[in-house]
């Protein structure tokens, strides 16, 4: 018998001291990349988008495949990709953690249209303020040990 699941990731993770070291003119092709990870997990990337210091992206996850690991694979081969990668000389790393928030299949436009969106939204709202917007929307509490 199969597995079945319908639940949708809304995934944040930053740089490496929330440092603007994405360069916007590269991005697509960073997306790219991240887009092939997903595919090569068999899962399905709905949308990704982001600024020059963080990303979201919605996918769902494959029923073999554990979150831990998802985010693992696609920080580090991720990570690898950008330092080689001439347009993004100022890249250092991933944060350490990622934000992981399930929705339903019924709120997939509204998710995808708000990572869309990102880069207009940034200009009235900070990372970190729409991180702890977020999580505190979703129920979570904040370790205030991990935000600046």
């Amino acid at each position: 018998m199969s597995s079945y699941k319908q639940i949708l990731y809304h995934v944040i993770f930053h740089t490496k001291d929330t440092k603007d070291t994405l360069n916007l003119d590269h991005s697509d092709e960073l997306y790219a990349y991240i887009a092939g990870i997903i595919n090569n997990k068999n899962c399905f990337l709905y949308q990704i988008n982001g600024t020059e210091d963080h990303l979201h992206f919605l996918s769902d996850l494959n029923t073999r495949v554990a979150l831990a690991d998802y985010m693992r694979d696609i920080k580090t081969a991720s990570s690898l990709w950008l330092k080689k990668h001439p347009g993004f000389p100022k890249f250092k790393g991933w944060a350490d953690g990622y934000g992981a928030l399930t929705y339903a299949f019924r709120d997939k436009n509204m998710i995808s249209n708000y990572i869309e969106n990102q880069r207009e939204h940034h200009k009235h709202e900070s990372f970190i303020e729409e991180y702890r917007r977020l999580l505190k929307e979703m129920g979570i509490e904040i370790d205030e040990r991990f935000f600046p």
